[in-house]
């Protein structure tokens, strides 16, 4: 199976118009345990003229062991990431697609060092919907695309190094949880993680509103 590899062409493409990309990519929306997790990664029109780093995919499609050095590569090509989180227990209170809203903000919020001017650019947001003006985003121009995570190597971007450092922090809280095996099944609804739930309950780290019933999940 040929793997589609990332390009620029989108965001090139979105420089003539703009001054700048900030792409955007979530992780963690549809475990039942820990944070959602949003990447964001700036380009500039001089940052667009760089060549793509060997190995960038989506997250999904590049081998664990080989992520966090993909990463180290994505973070040294952009001209600037940061990321931004959203808890389990916002997560409740909120919704899941307000508390991605948020993350993402929290995101943009971190390349606040860049001081940007909202109108002089644009958020390229992976997915078919725009969650971050709902959220309070309204300042700046929002354009989901659909696969943007596969097809455009900032979003691809954004997405190893929100992956990689939510598998981190599920990780070390595994040493916190350990019966849950967020070790390996990273908050998600593997079968083990159902069993646990259905063994021992749920912790403080999932998502309680979600559709537990006598601590399984449906």
């Amino acid at each position: 199976m040929t793997v589609a590899t990332p390009t620029l062409r989108l965001e090139r493409e979105l420089l003539r118009e703009h001054a700048w990309v900030i792409a955007c990519d979530e992780v963690g929306r549809g475990a039942i345990a820990g944070p959602v997790v949003v990447g964001a990664a700036f380009l500039d029109a001089s940052g667009a003229r760089k060549r793509v780093p060997e190995g960038l995919r989506d997250s999904k499609l590049i081998a664990e062991p080989k992520r966090a050095d993909v990463a180290a590569r994505a973070a040294a090509w952009v001209q600037a990431s940061a990321l931004g989180w959203a808890s389990a227990q916002e997560v409740d209170q909120v919704g899941i697609i307000r508390a991605l809203g948020l993350a993402a903000l929290r995101a943009i919020d971190g390349l606040a060092a860049l001081e940007l001017t909202p109108s002089e650019g644009i958020v390229l947001l992976d997915g078919n919907h725009d969650y971050i003006s709902p959220a309070g985003g309204w300042a700046y121009r929002v354009r989901p695309v659909i696969k943007g995570d596969r097809d455009c190597a900032s979003a691809s971007a954004a997405s190893v190094l929100a992956k990689v450092e939510r598998d981190a922090y599920m990780t070390a809280l595994h040493e916190e949880e350990p019966v849950y095996g967020w070790d390996h099944n990273k908050g998600y609804a593997s079968q083990t993680h159902r069993d646990a739930i259905t063994a021992h309950g749920i912790s403080r780290h999932h998502r309680a509103s979600w559709a537990f019933q006598g601590n399984t999940l449906f």
